[in-house]
């Protein structure tokens, strides 16, 4: 089980025909582990500073997705995952002075999760002293770090939702991907393009909880359906 080669090598070709998305089967969307509407639960309280606001939820999901990326994280080594890949897409990472390098998922998530524990813990980024002021760079490092966390998800249902699933960790997955998705569409913090390749899934999971017991608020997210036909691998 670990020694499966990946199916898509960090060498500009494309990958061979798309698989059947299981992560978009019925069965596993309707599980979820709440039932009430996240668009109420991310917008932004009266009394709340929006810079309070957006570092308090970026700081938590980053806490809550490392988790859950932990929970198979055995799973996803060098020999499974050769490239951090998730969809037609793969991701290269930058370092500090833009130079690109390829790399294996496993460690991909390991610089993701390395630099986002820095930028959260350091007082000059994410100030938790009263009266500290918020540096004015922090609109976008909230949306660097939102765009990381995202290839994270991405790629857990990708290549490892069939080891969610084993673990019955399916509806925790599920109900992180919609909170973390209708907040970063509430305060714009991922440019559309970048989370087009998991529309068929948002679409799902956004949408409201289907009527059981009681119908849900209805709301549709302003996102067009992103395109089936792509079967190009895009370099990031």
């Amino acid at each position: 089980r670990r020694w499966v080669k990946s199916k898509t090598k960090p060498n500009g070709k494309k990958p061979p025909a798309e698989e059947k998305k299981q992560y978009l089967e019925a069965e596993f969307t309707k599980v979820r582990v709440v039932d009430f509407d996240l668009k109420e639960l991310v917008l932004l309280p009266r009394e709340i500073d929006l810079n309070e606001w957006l570092a308090s939820n970026t700081t938590t999901f980053f806490n809550l997705i490392n988790l859950q990326y932990s929970t198979i994280s055995e799973f996803c080594t060098g020999d499974t995952c050769q490239a951090m890949t998730a969809c037609n897409t793969i991701y290269y990472w930058y370092d500090e002075r833009g130079k690109k390098t390829k790399c294996t998922a496993p460690q991909y998530v390991d610089f993701v999760m390395s630099l986002v524990q820095k930028l959260v813990t350091e007082e000059e980024n994410f100030p938790t002293k009263y009266g500290k002021e918020f540096p004015t760079s922090f609109d976008s490092l909230v949306k660097k770090i939102c765009r990381y966390l995202f290839h994270v998800l991405a790629h857990l249902y990708w290549a490892h939702f069939k080891e969610t699933v084993a673990l019955d960790l399916q509806g925790h997955l599920n109900t992180l991907y919609a909170h973390f998705i209708v907040f970063v569409r509430e305060f714009n913090l991922v440019d559309p393009k970048e989370t087009c390749i998991m529309d068929d899934l948002s679409e799902i999971l956004c949408a409201p909880v289907p009527p059981t017991p009681a119908p849900a608020a209805p709301s549709s997210p302003n996102s067009a359906p992103s395109p089936s036909s792509h079967n190009h691998v895009t370099e990031r």
